[in-house]
């Protein structure tokens, strides 16, 4: 696995990274993690590579777009001195521009590649590795719009994993695998936010594509 000993994986991101997770900082007790794909993450690795002593760190806030990691970003990711960091934003760069109400916080293609990069750029260099999970919409229908729309933001992650030398989770992928056969419900009530099925398929493409396996071979009796 990616991961090596003691290294602190720090995973930034908007409510389905947050899940309630514990504040200023999501970390140490199991329950600061919060409910979702962080948790089962942390749990996963503890249980399986026990020694290597993984530090998970959840920073992801609810509501939050490109914009806002921007915003906190030097306290919520650089202060933290991550080994590895992981990134999952665009949903509500997205979501914006179907919501009337708030479609003036709607973040174009090119603000959001260009803000991303900007932070990539800012970062990459500390770090031992870099994972960007796409953002994602669990709908099956390649001519729904917001669908549509969201691929635009999964080319973009995908991008700019290629240019800052990243692992890129496509979790639109992961989702749309599931898709084939058992309809958006199963997943998630609103196409966004994950139930607990949901939040293991992210979990499971986050673990995959670091090289976790079930066959460790540092586990120990």
């Amino acid at each position: 696995m990616k991961l090596s000993p003691r290294s602190r994986l720090v995973l930034i991101g908007d409510s389905v990274t947050d899940c309630d997770r514990a504040r200023p900082v999501g970390e140490g007790d199991p329950d600061a993690l919060g409910h979702g794909y962080v948790a089962e993450i942390a749990a996963l690795l503890m249980a399986v590579y026990p020694a290597r002593s993984i530090r998970v760190t959840n920073m992801g806030i609810s509501a939050n777009t490109v914009r806002d990691l921007a915003a906190r970003w030097d306290a919520d990711v650089l202060a933290l001195k991550p080994d590895w960091l992981s990134v999952m934003i665009g949903i509500n760069d997205v979501w914006r521009h179907f919501d009337p109400v708030r479609q003036a916080e709607a973040v174009p293609p090119e603000e959001f590649a260009r803000t991303y990069d900007g932070l990539l750029i800012r970062t990459r260099a500390q770090l031992k590795g870099l994972v960007l999970m796409t953002p994602y919409y669990i709908e099956p229908s390649s001519i729904d719009a917001l669908r549509q729309r969201m691929n635009e933001y999964v080319a973009i992650v995908k991008q700019l994993a290629m240019e800052h030398d990243a692992i890129c989770v496509d979790t639109q992928a992961a989702f749309d695998r599931a898709l084939v056969h058992h309809e958006s419900a199963v997943f998630s009530a609103d196409h966004v936010h994950p139930n607990r099925i949901g939040h293991m398929i992210l979990a499971r493409a986050f673990l995959n594509a670091v090289g976790f396996t079930w066959s460790a071979p540092d586990r120990r009796p």
